[in-house]
Protein backbone atom coordinates (compact mmCIF):
# COMPACT_ATOMS: atom_id res chain seq x y z
CA UNK A 1 0.00 0.00 0.00
CA UNK A 2 1.39 3.99 -0.56
CA UNK A 3 0.08 6.99 1.22
CA UNK A 4 1.70 10.17 -0.37
CA UNK A 5 1.99 13.00 1.60
CA UNK A 6 2.55 17.06 1.06
CA UNK A 7 4.80 19.59 2.98
CA UNK A 8 5.30 23.30 3.08
CA UNK A 9 6.72 25.61 4.99
CA UNK A 10 8.08 29.09 4.71
CA UNK A 11 10.79 31.32 6.77
CA UNK A 12 12.05 35.09 7.31
CA UNK A 13 15.65 35.89 6.23
CA UNK A 14 16.95 37.70 8.84
CA UNK A 15 20.31 39.01 9.99
CA UNK A 16 22.42 37.29 12.73
CA UNK A 17 20.88 33.24 11.75
CA UNK A 18 22.52 30.72 10.05
CA UNK A 19 21.07 29.64 6.58
CA UNK A 20 20.50 26.11 7.32
CA UNK A 21 18.84 23.70 4.65
CA UNK A 22 18.22 19.67 4.50
CA UNK A 23 21.04 19.85 7.50
CA UNK A 24 23.68 21.61 5.29
CA UNK A 25 24.91 25.29 6.35
CA UNK A 26 25.19 27.52 3.67
CA UNK A 27 27.06 30.29 3.47
CA UNK A 28 25.22 33.39 3.25
CA UNK A 29 24.52 36.96 5.00
CA UNK A 30 21.08 36.37 6.48
CA UNK A 31 19.83 32.96 7.76
CA UNK A 32 16.24 32.04 8.92
CA UNK A 33 14.05 33.00 11.57
CA UNK A 34 12.46 30.31 13.72
CA UNK A 35 12.05 28.84 17.57
CA UNK A 36 14.18 26.12 16.40
CA UNK A 37 17.33 26.55 13.65
CA UNK A 38 14.49 26.97 10.85
CA UNK A 39 15.64 24.71 8.19
CA UNK A 40 12.31 24.57 5.99
CA UNK A 41 13.34 22.18 4.02
CA UNK A 42 13.56 19.53 6.77
CA UNK A 43 10.00 21.04 7.66
CA UNK A 44 8.52 20.38 5.21
CA UNK A 45 10.23 16.65 4.85
CA UNK A 46 8.63 16.46 8.24
CA UNK A 47 4.86 17.97 7.47
CA UNK A 48 4.88 15.53 4.71
CA UNK A 49 5.59 12.21 6.14
CA UNK A 50 3.21 13.31 8.87
CA UNK A 51 0.69 14.21 6.71
CA UNK A 52 1.09 10.87 4.19
CA UNK A 53 -0.21 9.14 7.35
CA UNK A 54 -2.57 11.88 8.80
CA UNK A 55 -0.56 12.27 11.58
CA UNK A 56 -1.01 15.88 12.24
CA UNK A 57 1.58 18.08 11.47
CA UNK A 58 5.35 19.17 13.13
CA UNK A 59 3.60 21.51 15.54
CA UNK A 60 1.72 18.62 16.69
CA UNK A 61 4.52 16.95 17.45
CA UNK A 62 7.21 19.47 17.94
CA UNK A 63 5.61 22.81 19.70
CA UNK A 64 6.84 25.56 19.08
CA UNK A 65 6.09 26.69 22.51
CA UNK A 66 7.95 23.75 24.11
CA UNK A 67 11.51 25.47 25.08
CA UNK A 68 13.70 22.05 24.42
CA UNK A 69 12.59 22.76 20.91
CA UNK A 70 14.52 25.76 20.97
CA UNK A 71 17.39 26.54 18.13
CA UNK A 72 17.10 22.76 18.62
CA UNK A 73 19.02 21.18 14.54
CA UNK A 74 15.98 20.45 12.81
CA UNK A 75 17.75 16.98 11.98
CA UNK A 76 17.03 15.75 15.59
CA UNK A 77 13.10 16.04 14.36
CA UNK A 78 13.58 14.53 11.08
CA UNK A 79 15.29 11.93 12.74
CA UNK A 80 12.00 10.91 15.60
CA UNK A 81 9.61 11.97 12.63
CA UNK A 82 10.66 9.33 10.35
CA UNK A 83 11.36 7.01 13.51
CA UNK A 84 7.40 7.66 13.90
CA UNK A 85 7.04 6.26 10.20
CA UNK A 86 8.58 3.50 10.45
CA UNK A 87 6.53 2.18 13.70
CA UNK A 88 3.40 2.68 11.71
CA UNK A 89 5.01 0.08 9.46
CA UNK A 90 6.13 2.57 6.38
CA UNK A 91 9.12 3.37 4.41
CA UNK A 92 10.13 6.19 1.91
CA UNK A 93 9.63 5.39 -1.35
CA UNK A 94 10.95 8.47 -2.98
CA UNK A 95 10.76 12.03 -2.03
CA UNK A 96 10.38 15.56 -4.17
CA UNK A 97 11.16 18.89 -2.72
CA UNK A 98 11.21 22.31 -4.34
CA UNK A 99 13.15 25.05 -2.33
CA UNK A 100 11.84 28.41 -3.55
CA UNK A 101 14.79 31.03 -2.86
CA UNK A 102 16.02 34.14 -4.44
CA UNK A 103 19.68 33.81 -3.46
CA UNK A 104 22.09 32.21 -2.67
CA UNK A 105 22.11 29.72 -5.29
CA UNK A 106 21.39 26.40 -4.15
CA UNK A 107 22.81 24.30 -7.16
CA UNK A 108 26.20 23.79 -5.16
CA UNK A 109 24.60 22.78 -2.28
CA UNK A 110 21.86 20.31 -3.51
CA UNK A 111 24.39 16.96 -3.36
CA UNK A 112 25.27 17.83 -0.06
CA UNK A 113 21.46 17.69 1.06
CA UNK A 114 20.47 14.33 -0.96
CA UNK A 115 23.70 13.22 0.83
CA UNK A 116 22.55 13.95 4.45
CA UNK A 117 18.74 13.16 4.10
CA UNK A 118 19.79 9.68 2.51
CA UNK A 119 21.84 9.01 5.73
CA UNK A 120 18.83 10.04 7.88
CA UNK A 121 16.81 8.23 6.14
CA UNK A 122 18.87 4.96 5.06
CA UNK A 123 17.82 5.07 1.33
CA UNK A 124 19.15 5.70 -2.32
CA UNK A 125 20.25 9.46 -2.70
CA UNK A 126 18.33 8.47 -5.92
CA UNK A 127 15.05 8.59 -4.07
CA UNK A 128 15.51 11.93 -2.90
CA UNK A 129 15.09 14.80 -5.55
CA UNK A 130 15.34 18.51 -4.57
CA UNK A 131 14.93 21.26 -7.09
CA UNK A 132 15.28 25.11 -6.54
CA UNK A 133 13.58 27.81 -8.08
CA UNK A 134 13.51 32.06 -7.69
CA UNK A 135 10.30 34.03 -7.49
CA UNK A 136 12.10 35.96 -10.18
CA UNK A 137 12.49 39.09 -8.36
CA UNK A 138 8.34 39.35 -6.96
CA UNK A 139 6.76 38.78 -3.71
CA UNK A 140 8.91 38.54 -0.50
CA UNK A 141 10.86 35.72 -1.59
CA UNK A 142 12.01 37.32 -4.63
CA UNK A 143 12.49 39.99 -2.25
CA UNK A 144 15.13 38.17 -0.84
CA UNK A 145 12.83 38.73 2.54
CA UNK A 146 11.48 34.55 2.90
CA UNK A 147 12.60 31.19 1.86
CA UNK A 148 9.55 28.37 0.93
CA UNK A 149 9.84 24.48 0.19
CA UNK A 150 7.26 22.41 -1.31
CA UNK A 151 7.88 18.81 -0.35
CA UNK A 152 5.93 15.41 -1.55
CA UNK A 153 6.58 12.19 -0.05
CA UNK A 154 5.12 8.84 -1.42
CA UNK A 155 5.55 6.33 1.86
CA UNK A 156 5.46 2.00 1.20
CA UNK A 157 3.74 -0.16 3.44
CA UNK A 158 6.68 -2.88 4.39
Amino acid sequence: MFRIGQGFDIHRLVEGRKLILGGVEIPHTKGLLGHSDADALIHAIIDALFGALALGDIGTHFPDTDPKYKDIDSTILLKEAYKIILENGYRINNLDNTIIIEEPKMKPYINLMQKKLSSIFNIEENKISIKAKTMEKMDSIGAKQAVAVYSTVLLIKE
